[in-house]
């Protein structure tokens, strides 16, 4: 998509709220997004001058309520979020893209039906399956229209996904580097790190971190 497309979906995304909030990992700026696309709120959570920026320092996180509020041991999505929200602050600007796609975009309810799979033996990918739903239902150009917005003109993309680097190059914004986000797996999240590098293209160094684990019942 060119910059033309960019454009058109900029004129359904806006800007309706705007803080600065210290945090734990740095002094932050706070922009709430709202859209006419998906009709979520998304946040953008800004360090330092990232206007006409180029390289800027970026991470499209998608929510995950059950780990990052309730400490869920099943996936690394809050160790991922705070690596990131740290490597940030530790740079001249960068920003976080906290987008509303709870469970791969299947939603909060849909993710939990999705675990109680997984309990019964279905990976994560097969669980999705089961319910009707592909890998992955994310989509990032709410996002790309939110850094074009703030003035990023190109980023540095904190990722191991792939499609995350395709999704956003896909709605004009240009990946100049990735730079790996690889947290230790433990005993509980260990099979569902190996099947998001075996089945879903992830970039993980898991010959080393993420050797083959038996799938454990939790």
């Amino acid at each position: 998509m060119e910059k033309g497309m960019l454009k058109d979906l900029k004129s359904q995304v806006y800007i309706y709220a705007q803080t600065n909030l210290p945090t734990l990992y740095g002094r932050f700026k706070v922009y709430v997004f709202r859209n006419n696309i998906d009709f979520k709120e998304h946040l953008a959570i800004v360090h330092g001058n990232i206007r006409n920026g180029e390289a800027v320092p970026v991470r499209l996180h998608s929510e995950c309520l059950t780990s990052e509020v309730l400490g869920s041991l099943k996936c690394d999505c809050r160790e991922q979020l705070q690596s990131a929200l740290k490597y940030i602050a530790s740079q001249e600007n960068g920003v976080v893209l906290y987008l509303r796609q709870e469970g791969r975009g299947i939603g909060l309810g849909e993710k939990i039906r999705a675990y109680a799979l997984q309990e019964a033996g279905y990976d994560t990918v097969e669980a999705n399956h089961k319910l009707g739903y592909p890998d992955d239902l994310r989509r990032y150009d709410v996002a790309a229209a939110m850094l074009d917005i703030l003035g990023v003109k190109s980023v540095a993309l904190l990722t191991n996904n792939p499609n995350k680097i395709a999704g956003i190059e896909q709605f004009g914004i240009p990946v100049v580097e990735r730079i790996p986000v690889q947290i230790a797996p433990n005993p509980v999240n260990r099979f569902y790190l190996h099947t998001k590098a075996r089945k879903s293209g992830h970039l993980l160094n898991f010959q080393e971190a993420y050797p083959e684990p038996e799938l454990l019942a939790v």
